[in-house]
């Protein structure tokens, strides 16, 4: 849902029925101001009528203005309270407008509120106005910005719910019905030999095993991305952990004539972070440079400090990947490969799993490919985030108790 631009206005444009409210508000004030002034002189009036002493005393000050200001006008009192009681007349009615130009705008505010609750996401008070109206205008406005946002986030949490239940539906239907298919034939006993019994059976073993596959990488994903899934910080040298892996794998890699190299500046590198989750990262981007990188003959890993980030490059030499296809690799179950083969043994979650570890750690990875290199970069604080230290402290409490 995208929110239409909002035309700003300086004032609320009031209605032929809201003007005419305000000028029957003006008469009825004025009318009422004058009954009151002339209450006021009449009162005055008996007062000093009853009372000589008071009636001197106006005298007295009257007599004082005039010879101050040198002018006989002082002399006459309607020279001196009429100013008065049209100055405070006009305050008067200057507030009760004011007042009753501010109900006004709060109708027109309550009638946008209205229209909006009624399902107009995509609609916002026009109005810009002063004062406290316009602090609540825009708080309405900002509190509708982020209700639209929860709601496109729910609907997209939503159809990925139905896409994850399709892919995996998918990823487990077609295995599954290899399955039963040789145990059928297995169990009416369609089978002329022993080896054919075998060649049965080994077909429904692979497959079990991709489901298995699938499986697990499911519920690492869901696990990994848990706010509450622990990490367990300790501090330890990259530069070692990614020797350590490059040797892990160079047993499958000399199979398929490729070389691992490892490159690292400095030549030691410690910094923080969850060992057994970093090396499900670099295993899964290793694994996708054996089974992915078609004719790669080196690996390399790159291990370099850049401010207080280390950044980690894996990369590979093999086939480019199609620029449409890199800003998706990271979406689970999205494979290059359009088939969804499942010869590779692939079920499109490394990637995704591999980046909600590195954002758990504060990072970031990213990919980029060209003719020469197809490249894996991760971004890693070489500090822990204290919120994450003091997560899994929380946490090593709450198991010893």
């Amino acid at each position: 849902m995208q929110n239409k631009p909002v035309q700003m206005r300086r004032r609320i444009v009031l209605t032929s029925k809201e003007i005419s409210e305000l000028f029957a508000e003006a008469i009825v004030t004025i009318v009422l101001l004058l009954l009151l002034n002339v209450a006021v002189l009449v009162v005055l009036q008996s007062l000093v009528n009853t009372a000589p002493s008071l009636k001197d005393a106006v005298f007295q000050s009257r007599s004082v203005f005039a010879e101050n200001f040198q002018s006989d006008i002082f002399l006459n009192s309607r020279y001196l309270f009429f100013p008065a009681f049209l100055v405070v007349d006009f305050l008067i009615l200057y507030w009760r407008l004011i007042r009753r130009y501010r109900q006004m705008q709060l109708r027109h505010i309550i009638s946008e509120l209205h229209f909006i609750a009624e399902g107009n996401y995509d609609h916002r008070i026009p109005f810009e106005l002063s004062g406290d109206l316009d602090r609540v205008v825009t708080s309405v406005n900002g509190l509708v910005d982020s209700t639209v946002a929860a709601i496109e986030d729910e609907r997209r949490i939503e159809q990925s719910k139905d896409e994850l239940i399709t892919n995996v539906s998918h990823d487990i239907r077609t295995p599954l019905t290899s399955i039963i298919g040789y145990l059928g034939l297995i169990e009416d006993r369609q089978y002329h030999s022993e080896e054919e019994l075998l060649k049965y059976t080994h077909t429904a073993y692979v497959k079990a095993k991709q489901m298995k596959s699938l499986v697990d990488d499911l519920f690492e994903y869901t696990k990994v991305r848990q706010p509450k899934n622990p990490l367990y910080i300790i501090s330890f040298d990259m530069v070692q952990l990614v020797e350590q892996l490059a040797a892990d794998f160079e047993l499958e890699a000399s199979k398929k004539n490729i070389v691992i190299v490892t490159s690292a500046n400095p030549e030691h590198l410690m910094m923080e972070g969850d060992t057994e989750k970093l090396v499900r990262v670099f295993n899964n981007l290793l694994s996708n440079a054996l089974k992915y990188g078609k004719n790669a003959t080196e690996i390399v890993i790159e291990v370099e400090k850049i401010g207080t980030e280390a950044v980690i490059t894996v990369k590979n030499n093999g086939k480019m990947i199609p620029k449409r296809s890199l800003d998706l690799l990271f979406d689970r179950f999205y494979r290059v490969e359009e088939s969804r083969s499942q010869e590779t043994g692939g079920t499109g979650l490394g990637l995704a799993i591999a980046q909600s570890i590195v954002a758990s750690h504060g990072g970031y990875i990213y990919a980029k490919s060209n003719p020469e290199w197809t490249s894996f970069i991760i971004h890693l604080p070489l500090v822990a985030n204290p919120l994450l230290k003091e997560k899994l402290t929380n946490n090593e409490n709450s198991a010893m108790l």
